[in-house]
């Protein structure tokens, strides 16, 4: 497809695009020549004229134009969606065979897979797809056509992000794109444990990936432990620590929905594990907890996204701080915080002062045992580091 306009920048506004930084911030734009629509190809050109790369644009976005390509011979158009995404699978074949057709994966990692604005995940035999852009949006169809080419998958969701999609201009969208429907709970495997998935209801895209090694990780402390799983979703945690040898698991979740799949997850994978579901508020029930005198030997912290933007570090760290600090006091000596953060704005450095502060409030020695991140199937581009978003710490508190 040729490009519909020019994207001229300012002067010494060029350095990330020669760096390969895939995002054209809008404050960097000096002028745009022609009318592409939304979601058009753009070339971009320094303020000189010369040719530097070429990407989508974006009028409601800060991130006015993502870039795709940096070869003034390539076109963006549906051989190159089919090129990028074929790349990507090739890259995911080893993690996809790790559980077998019954597993799940990232198979498209936006930015880091030149795919800005597209999330494609496979839960067994069905795709979920974030169609996070108007570049992205309006090439739902060639998207879903090849996926169900080199893939061949029984059907394919589209589970778009509302939030980031509002920062673009879209509505809300989701719903079956391509081939049938799944069933309310879809089986799916996880290192060893049988898990069910809501692809059309669930939170986001019904189960998160990016935790998949993490949940193992953590299990390994379990054994014969009186866990606290907050933030627990459908279980994922909570299920590998009762398979690791778990005394107890109690799970807090505000969704009741997620509580009762997670109940069907344990009972499917360890029925004799005692399991006590909490549904509520995660803060306030820490607090609950506290002032019952409750003690515990693992605690895992797994919060949703606390910043969307710069203005929400300042609570965000707040939040983190106070759900740490509670922790650590309801921890036994010598107990297990697994703690995290999945606010990209939020780096690890700040993370790790947070909990560190937490630690000086709670009058508690900390201990890192092990620092985690996201699973392999959310590769990092290094010319994009804002693709690492997950950080964890294993601690042991004294």
């Amino acid at each position: 497809m040729a490009s519909a306009g020019t994207v001229i920048l300012k002067a010494g506004k060029e350095r990330p695009l020669i760096q390969r930084h895939p995002w054209v911030f809008s404050g960097a734009i000096k002028q745009v020549i022609g009318t592409p629509h939304n979601g058009a190809p753009v070339d971009v050109h320094n303020q000189a004229g010369e040719w530097l790369a070429a990407g989508l644009i974006s009028y409601e976005s800060q991130i006015r134009v993502r870039l795709l390509s940096w070869d003034a011979a390539t076109a963006i158009d549906e051989q190159l969606l089919r090129e990028r995404l074929a790349r990507a699978l090739q890259g995911r074949t080893a993690l996809a065979l790790r559980d077998g057709e019954q597993g799940a994966v990232r198979l498209v990692y936006a930015e880091s897979d030149g795919l800005p604005g597209l999330i494609v995940d496979r839960y067994a035999g069905y795709l979920v797809v974030q169609l996070l852009t108007f570049g992205m949006a309006e090439r739902a169809e060639p998207i879903s056509a090849t996926l169900a080419e080199l893939v061949a998958p029984l059907g394919i969701y589209e589970r778009s992000d509302a939030d980031v999609r509002q920062k673009e201009g879209l509505p809300a969208s989701e719903g079956l794109l391509w081939g049938q429907p799944a069933p309310a709970r879809l089986p799916i495997h996880e290192h060893g444990a049988h898990l069910l998935v809501d692809l059309a209801h669930g939170q986001k895209t019904g189960h998160f990936l990016d935790q998949r090694e993490n949940r193992v990780a953590v299990a390994r402390y379990c054994r014969g432990a009186e866990v606290l799983d907050c933030f627990a979703y459908t279980g994922g945690f909570g299920v590998q620590a009762a398979r690791a040898g778990a005394a107890s698991v109690a799970a807090i979740e505000s969704s009741a929905p997620a509580l009762e799949l997670l109940a069907e997850n344990m009972a499917s994978n360890s029925p004799n594990t005692p399991v006590e579901a909490l549904a509520g508020d995660v803060f306030s029930l820490l607090r609950r907890l506290r002032a019952e005198g409750r003690r515990f030997d693992v605690i895992v912290l797994d919060p949703p996204k606390l910043a969307q933007s710069q203005a929400q570090i300042e609570r965000a760290s707040r939040a983190y701080k106070d759900a740490n600090l509670i922790a650590m006091q309801l921890l036994r000596p010598g107990g297990i915080l697994a703690t995290f953060s999945g606010s990209g704005l939020v780096g690890a450095e700040l993370f790790q002062k947070i909990v560190f502060g937490a630690a000086l409030d709670a009058r508690r020695d900390v201990q890192v045992l092990e620092r985690l991140g996201q699973a392999a199937d959310h590769p990092v581009l290094l010319s994009f580091p804002e693709a690492e978003y997950l950080k964890g710490l294993i601690c042991r508190v004294w």
